[in-house]
């Protein structure tokens, strides 16, 4: 699992990197919270953050806040806060803040350890809820929510004309594939493109036997030459 620690001491830091590490995790250390809160937006497999609300440029309720935010777009993420003062304000402040779970500083590797496999748990369920909350359960392709979601944020990061192109595609005379070889093949059928429209960009399945394909950073002239070649294929 890959970890994130942030303390404003390099020394607490390689304490608790020697804690877990040994236990098979990726540790990546900082000791500036604003390069941390970076490293986590171009890093998607990071699971959980740990980090001390002493530390700057962005204090640790800051941090945690801001992780929170981030863990709505990119996936499950599991926030622990650490402090050398536990009192009942500095608890209910990191919970509000967004953190879900709290523990003194320095802490112990069994209490730690243990926690990381809450927090693995937890994460691991978090996946698999997402997973199946937008998948398409027949083809795996995203549903039609997650599709537009998707495609909503695609635009949002490619917005200048020609960032982005869309294609709508769907399975030409598919009741007579129905008809004539079963529901059975028709799935088959339904599958195959979705797996083709997948391996193109951000593919989704709007319903029945009608597909959406978004392209970031193609211009209209590629986005039709795409097209014609999903067509042909």
């Amino acid at each position: 699992m890959q970890i994130v620690i942030v303390d404003s001491s390099r020394v607490v830091l390689q304490i608790i990197a020697s804690l877990i590490e040994p236990r098979g995790h990726d540790v990546h250390a900082f000791t500036d919270s604003a390069l941390a809160l970076d490293f986590l937006k171009t890093t998607p497999t990071v699971r959980v953050l740990i980090t001390s609300l002493e530390v700057r440029p962005l204090c640790g309720l800051e941090l945690c806040w801001s992780a929170r935010l981030l863990a709505e777009e990119r996936g499950p993420l599991h926030v622990i806060t650490m402090s050398s003062v536990r009192n009942v304000r500095s608890l209910a402040e990191a919970l509000d803040s967004g953190a879900d779970d709290f523990i003194e500083k320095p802490p112990s590797a069994e209490e730690l350890n243990a926690r990381l496999r809450a927090a693995e748990r937890l994460t691991t369920m978090q996946e698999e809820l997402i997973r199946l909350a937008e998948t398409d359960p027949l083809t795996g392709a995203l549903n039609r929510r997650a599709f537009f979601n998707r495609a909503r944020m695609a635009a949002e990061q490619n917005g200048h004309p020609g960032g982005v192109s869309a294609i709508l595609a769907d399975i030409d005379h598919f009741k007579r594939i129905n008809d004539r070889h079963g529901h059975d093949v028709g799935d088959l059928a339904i599958t195959a493109v979705a797996d083709l429209i997948a391996r193109e960009g951000i593919g989704g399945r709007l319903g029945g036997e009608e597909f959406a394909l978004v392209l970031p950073r193609c211009c209209l002239a590629d986005a039709v030459a795409r097209a014609e070649h999903l067509r042909a294929g």
